[in-house]
């Protein structure tokens, strides 16, 4: 197996694209090609169940100050993990993912650090991925700074400051179907996820195989005491070989976030053509 066929059959099946990450347990997916650390304010509002405008206008609100770019993040599913910050005072933004862990037969971690006008990523690989023909030229270990021409447009590796939230709320909340309030600041109800292919939680194929299911996907969300999303919990039902399971997204910190660091120097390499042929 070359490390080019490894990057096919589990990094685009994972990198960056919790939601499927954590679906595909079985290994037999891909990812499609909206996988992506970026989102889009442009999906059109679902139609809302009568008697649900006052709860979804509540979501939709809860969703405002994420467009600041100031606040902490967390992703996560059945296997994988992603946190970070955004920092729009400071043009940065720092993402962190997970795939398995050291009882894994293949992990993987990557650091993701954006402070324009640079980028850098670090990569380690844990099991059998650590021991694959051509991965010592992938620099493991080391933020690689990455050439901003090269990662222009790309969904992997680059970061977008006019669409700052990775994992596409928004986008989710926009696409509600039927929502009722079960507490204070607690909400619940259904999305159609197929208006929300952009959101960087969700994927394509993903939704794709939940096929009609898609249209009424379970959720459930919390808002802070000042209206703010702070929690949106996706409750995937199975698909074919995909288990359900819950993909988690919370929200912290609004308006107090740091800006991120920029990496050591003497920890910073330039990435080879071998990083920016996995990732395309």
């Amino acid at each position: 197996m070359t490390i080019r066929r490894f990057s096919a059959a589990v990094f685009a099946a994972t990198l960056l694209t919790p939601g499927l990450a954590a679906c595909n347990s079985t290994g037999t997916g891909e990812a499609g090609a909206s996988a992506s650390p970026t989102v889009s304010g442009s999906a059109a509002a679902g139609s809302a169940s009568p008697g649900t405008g006052d709860a979804k206008q509540a979501l939709l609100n809860s969703t405002n100050e994420i467009r600041n770019g100031n606040f902490r993040f967390t992703m996560t599913g059945v296997g994988t993990t992603a946190e970070g910050q955004v920092h729009q005072p400071s043009q940065s933004a720092q993402i962190k993912l997970s795939i398995g862990d050291a009882s894994s037969d293949v992990s993987m971690k990557l650091d993701l650090v954006h402070l324009k006008p640079d980028s850098w990523v670090k990569l380690d690989l844990g099991g059998q991925a650590a021991k694959l023909p051509g991965v010592q030229g992938l620099n493991l270990g080391k933020y690689q700074h990455l050439d901003q021409s090269r990662i222009k447009g790309n969904r992997n590796l680059g970061f977008d400051f006019e669409k700052v939230d990775p994992a596409g709320s928004e986008v989710l909340t926009q696409g509600v179907t039927e929502v009722r309030q079960t507490g204070e600041g607690a909400y619940a109800g259904t999305i159609d996820v197929t208006k929300a292919a952009e959101a960087g939680s969700l994927n394509a194929e993903l939704i794709k195989a939940l096929g009609q299911q898609a249209q009424s996907v379970p959720f459930t969300a919390k808002l802070d005491p000042q209206g703010r999303l702070s929690e949106l919990v996706v409750q995937i039902p199975a698909s074919g070989q995909n288990k359900a399971q819950d993909i988690r997204i919370t929200y912290a910190d609004y308006g107090a976030a740091t800006a991120a660091q920029r990496p050591p120097a003497d920890q910073v390499v330039e990435a080879p053509k071998e990083l920016y042929n996995l990732f395309n």
